[in-house]
């Protein structure tokens, strides 16, 4: 029985660290790709932040002051 709980504690952690190491904090942030400036332009609707991604991926980062 004690180590059913501890893989359960251990699982329920594991979850929890790889729930938040592929989120981030962009709650705020709404990206849109700003075709005008080139196709890895990357501008923020709500905070006008301005930054490059890869061809293919969006940012992840919230850039906010």
């Amino acid at each position: 029985m004690p180590i059913l709980l501890l893989l359960l504690l251990v699982g329920t952690l594991a979850y929890m660290w790889l729930a938040r190491r592929n989120s981030t904090l962009t709650r705020q942030c709404r990206w849109r790709l700003d075709r005008a400036a080139g196709p890895t332009t990357w501008r923020c609707a709500a905070c006008g932040a301005e930054t490059t991604a890869k061809a293919g991926t969006s940012p992840r980062d919230c850039l906010r002051p």
